[in-house]
């Protein structure tokens, strides 16, 4: 039957240089539309910005426009009556004259939607332009007149051009003469500010395309790499490929050597805490000794005594490197043997109680359990300070549960739980948990009890106990 998928026919050459690339490809592709993103939004908010300050400098530009024809005209508005014709005549003239630019010019429309002044728009004058609109719809001489009403104000909108004829955007300013009910303004296009930000974000966009296309050729570039790399990786492999097969059984005879002395090497990591505590007694007696400390020298016995015990753990590690015991007799035997040289060694009065039963206990359990109950009485050795180690074993329909209490100074209260005791209870945790087990610790002043639960899955059937001859019988 033929693969349904085509990557199960590809060689193993093809599907790594897939594995290689498909991630690459897809962060590349990834790395562009963010880099693309965040460019046109930084540049769409500086452009947005930059068109602000440039119309706000057009506003104040008008402003100063309509500020100019005011001082032109305010002695001539601020004597005359409401109905003073000749008064407006003259403004209406000063105002027609007022000129600037190419297109720059004064307009007044009075409140009924008349207009009264337009220089450079003359067929304006004289009609009622009220509804007003600009080809978008928007309104115009009505929102001027409104803006005016309420004091003054700035209004846009589309425009034709006074010197071209063509449409374009304006903005105006617009103050009320409110004796004569006269909107008077001006308007400044700001066709040259669209035509900039116009630009700036071809710009931008142009800029990012760039950015792509760099990002495109490095991709490609490290594609082609990975090709040349993985095409010379296998040809090498393939030279090669004879020359491993032949040292293969050589090799697998070495790895059981290497694993073994390398099981060895790894038993010496036990006595990691004892050199740390030697380094921490010698740190504190330099201290101590520098400042002139008595104390100095406790520590320093403290480090040799720390330092002797590690000799020691060394020489026991590696006579007791697996304990025949704990695979001829069973859990309950290798633990006793235990307990009687940790009593022997240290002086420490120790109790040890199991139950009555048949080696039930699987392989993993039996030794995860004697590893911890190993870790448990090097800690109570080392850290303690106890005078009595009880030790209880026992299996239960619920599984099995490996007791160790002291009384001795319990673990410190201020550092965190999950960190007390260091490796060695990290340890214990790990090999538990490796059997879906719990492991619980309760700590105070007055000593500290160690519960570990194997569950019932790590408990033998007795039919399966029976067929295995070479089991024994034990405590």
């Amino acid at each position: 039957m033929r693969p349904i998928w085509p990557f199960l026919r590809l060689s193993y050459g093809q599907k790594l240089f897939l594995l290689a690339t498909v991630p690459l490809l897809l962060a590349v592709a990834g790395i562009s539309v963010l880099v693309a993103n965040q460019s046109r939004q930084l540049a769409d908010r500086e452009i947005r910005a930059l068109e602000a300050q440039l119309i706000e400098a057009k506003k104040a530009e008008l402003k100063n426009y309509i500020s100019i024809a005011r001082t032109a005209f305010i002695n001539i508005y601020g004597r005359a009556a409401p109905d003073d014709y000749k008064a407006k005549l003259a403004v209406t003239q000063i105002l027609s004259s007022m000129l600037y630019g190419q297109d720059g010019y004064f307009f007044v429309f009075d409140y009924d939607g008349n207009n009264l002044v337009s220089p450079r728009q003359t067929y304006l004058i004289g009609k009622n332009w009220r509804g007003l609109t600009d080809l978008n719809g928007t309104e115009i001489t009505d929102p001027l007149i409104e803006i005016a009403r309420s004091g003054g104000g700035y209004h846009s909108f589309d425009w034709a051009k006074p010197s071209t004829l063509e449409t374009a955007r304006m903005v105006t300013y617009v103050v009320g003469l409110q004796d004569w009910q006269w909107a008077v303004g001006t308007g400044i296009f700001i066709d040259d500010v669209l035509e900039s930000v116009a630009a700036a974000r071809a710009e931008v966009e142009e800029r990012v395309q760039r950015t792509s296309f760099y990002i495109l050729v490095i991709t490609v570039a490290c594609l082609t790499l990975v090709f040349l790399s993985g095409f010379f990786i296998t040809v090498r492999e393939r030279r090669l490929a004879d020359a491993k097969l032949k040292a293969l059984t050589q090799r697998v005879f070495d790895a059981q050597e290497e694993e073994r002395g390398r099981v060895a090497r790894e038993l010496h990591d036990g006595i990691s805490q004892l050199l740390v505590g030697v380094r921490y007694a010698l740190d504190s007696a330099t201290r101590r000794l520098k400042n002139g400390d008595d104390r100095g020298l406790e520590s320093l016995d403290k480090g040799v005594a720390h330092l002797s015990g590690a000799i020691q753990e060394v020489r026991r590690i590696s006579r007791d490197l697996r304990p025949g015991v704990l695979d001829d007799l069973g859990l309950g035997p290798a633990l006793k043997a235990l307990t009687d040289d940790f009593s022997a060694r240290t002086g420490i009065e120790t109790h040890f109680n199991t139950v009555v039963f048949r080696n039930r206990l699987d392989q993993d359990a039996k030794i995860a359990l004697y590893r911890i109950a190993q870790e448990a009485l090097t800690n109570i050795e080392r850290h303690a300070g106890a005078t009595t180690v009880s030790i209880d074993v026992r299996g239960h329909k619920k599984g099995a549960t490996l007791r160790i209490a002291d009384n001795g100074k319990g673990l410190p209260q201020e550092r965190d739980a999950s960190a007390r005791g260091g490796l060695g209870l990290r340890n214990m945790q790990e090999r538990v948990e490796q059997l879906d087990g719990t492991l619980r610790i309760f700590s105070s002043r007055s000593g500290t009890v160690i519960v570990a639960e194997v569950p019932l899955s790590h408990i033998l059937t007795p039919e399966t106990e029976g067929n295995d001859k070479t089991r024994k019988a034990s405590a």
